[in-house]
């Protein structure tokens, strides 16, 4: 399931203040609703896991962000009435 929240990192990496706390959150949720994980202490470890994950797909959105944005030619700003 790695993919899936490296995936959920590189959708949502512009908003990273929200991909990482509701990989945080959901992952666990999720491992527990389909009983893969039962309630414990490992799903501290779970969380910690799925935010370091994201984390690899967020850092990958926000380099190509970054190296599109400084690739892209630089404009005056907009041209109004012409």
């Amino acid at each position: 399931m790695i993919p899936s929240l490296i995936l959920l990192g590189l959708l949502l990496g512009r908003w990273w203040w929200l991909a990482l706390p509701v990989a945080a959150a959901g992952w666990p949720i999720l491992l527990v609703t389909t009983g893969a994980m039962d309630a414990g202490p490992g799903l501290l470890a779970a969380s910690g896991l799925a935010v370091l994950n994201t984390g690899a797909g967020v850092a990958v959105h926000q380099v190509v962000l970054h190296l599109v944005r400084r690739l892209r030619p630089t404009t005056d700003g907009p041209t109004r009435g012409r």
